[in-house]
């Protein structure tokens, strides 16, 4: 998801236009663009995980969730998609009424645009796995292959001939990385 910088403000501000998605690094709001391709994508994924933890109750899966990562970052971050673990944040929890949710995920998703550059894409996989997130995956539509992040320096990179799975962070979720992207079908 491609980002363009705006001036520094508020970050709350931009909650004006509930339709706004953006993002805050250091003080300053950060717009997320994505064109329609990469939302279908990010969409389909969501749909798989979602179908899968209504039938393994491990957690939440949410798209476009802002997260807080401060204490231990001055961000607050939108990943594609996310999973919460009940560990994280508990069943009988519910999710709070704020600008952003004060949890980090166990598993954060990056589905690419034209627009992101290889170090915005970079940045934040570190700063994942900096505050704590367990699993990453970056999704290159345009190339039909998913990375999956175990650590910074642990990268996985699968083609649609492989599976993509959960690991010990969703144990059982799986799916064909043909399958997810025909699903997609390909951008005209």
């Amino acid at each position: 998801m491609a980002t363009v910088a705006l001036e520094p403000m508020d970050p709350h501000s931009a909650l004006r236009d509930p339709e706004a998605l953006y993002e805050v690094v250091d003080g300053r709001i950060v717009e997320k663009l994505m064109g329609a391709f990469e939302c279908w994508v990010a969409a389909v994924i969501y749909s798989a995980l979602d179908r899968y933890v209504e039938q393994n109750p491990l957690g939440r899966v949410v798209p476009e969730m802002i997260f807080d990562l401060r204490p231990h970052l001055n961000r607050e971050r939108r990943p594609d998609v996310a999973f919460v673990s009940f560990e994280r944040w508990a069943a009988d929890r519910g999710v709070p009424k704020s600008p952003s949710w004060p949890v980090i995920p166990d598993l954060a998703v990056e589905v690419v645009s034209p627009t992101n550059t290889a170090d915005h894409v970079n940045d934040k996989i570190e700063e994942y796995f900096q505050v704590g997130v367990r699993l990453v995956w970056v999704v290159y539509p345009s190339h039909t292959k998913v990375y999956v992040y175990t650590s910074p320096e642990e990268v996985r990179i699968l083609t649609p001939k492989r599976d993509l799975d959960g690991g010990v962070v969703l144990p059982g979720f799986r799916i064909s990385v043909a399958r997810l992207f025909n699903k997609v079908g390909r951008p005209e």
